[in-house]
């Protein structure tokens, strides 16, 4: 019995079910306060949660596959895959989800079947070769959080500027993530050969990347809100670039693994927060 709940645990770190419920709740506060569905009823959008859902986990499965070495020297606490999860037994599950994932994409559009088997692909790519290089892979994530919101406006034949504009802000803080995440692991990932941005230009130029991507970000959600959307602004400047503002203070500041862990959890703050304010909308 003991064995049998230790291996339910460790599915739920190896498939990072928190953040599956983060990426089903965005979906469907989306769904609900930007384009007005009724929610508990709609059968198709829970198909949508399910889908995306099971392809993130299968995601997250076939990274801790092929990232063994290097989560033993960055963290060695959170590896499940080759001690409780068996390496085949990770391999099938990653498998059974994506498979799953794409299935259920069937019943609902054809265009989503198309944008699910993108999504695997890309992320298996990821997980093998692409977050070994410079940047690519961060872009890589941070394109699959954007679609995972601008798939609504495909599964409701719409195009609805707001969830545009909430793609956008996935995009977008979930690349920033990703960097942070890379100065965060800088000596796993160089012990194995890694080239992401903090080993090849080191932790201050990429840092002043940063800095930049922050910039874009606000110039393009300000500019798509004031040629299309017009919402006020002091909504942007309390829910979004007062935050930034803070996480901007904080990274300044930062140089040790611990910081760049917090900053890294911070931005999964600044995402959550940006789900609620669809409410406000």
């Amino acid at each position: 019995m003991s064995s049998r709940k230790t291996f339910i645990e460790s599915l739920v770190r190896l498939t990072r079910t928190w953040n599956l419920l983060i990426l089903v709740f965005a979906q469907y506060f989306t769904a609900w306060f930007l384009l007005k569905r009724d929610i508990f009823s709609d059968w198709r959008l829970f198909l949508l949660a399910l889908s995306s859902a099971l392809i993130a986990a299968g995601g997250y499965v076939i990274n801790d596959y092929y990232d063994v070495k290097i989560d033993l020297v960055n963290n060695p606490n959170r590896v499940v895959v080759g001690r409780s999860v068996p390496r085949r037994i990770a391999i099938l599950l990653h498998g059974v989800l994506s498979f799953s994932g794409i299935a259920i994409a069937v019943l609902l559009s054809w265009w989503i079947v198309v944008i699910n088997i993108f999504s695997v692909s890309l992320l298996w790519f990821y997980s093998n070769l692409l977050k070994r290089l410079p940047f690519v892979g961060n872009l890589a994530v941070a394109l699959l959080t954007g679609t995972s919101i601008a798939v609504l406006n495909v599964l409701y034949y719409q195009n609805n500027l707001l969830v545009i504009i909430y793609a956008v802000f996935a995009f977008f803080m979930t690349l920033i993530r990703e960097v942070i995440k890379d100065m965060e692991d800088l000596k796993g990932d160089n012990t194995y050969g890694c080239k992401t941005l903090p080993i090849v230009w080191g932790i201050r130029k990429t840092k002043n990347f940063v800095y930049g991507m922050l910039a874009v970000f606000g110039a393009v959600v300000l500019f798509i809100n004031l040629m299309y959307v017009k919402l006020p602004l002091i909504y942007f400047i309390m829910m979004l670039f007062v935050p930034l503002a803070w996480l901007v203070m904080q990274l300044i500041k930062a140089d040790t693994k611990r910081d760049f862990s917090w900053l890294s959890s911070f931005c999964k703050v600044i995402m959550l927060l940006g789900i609620l304010s669809m409410a406000l909308i």
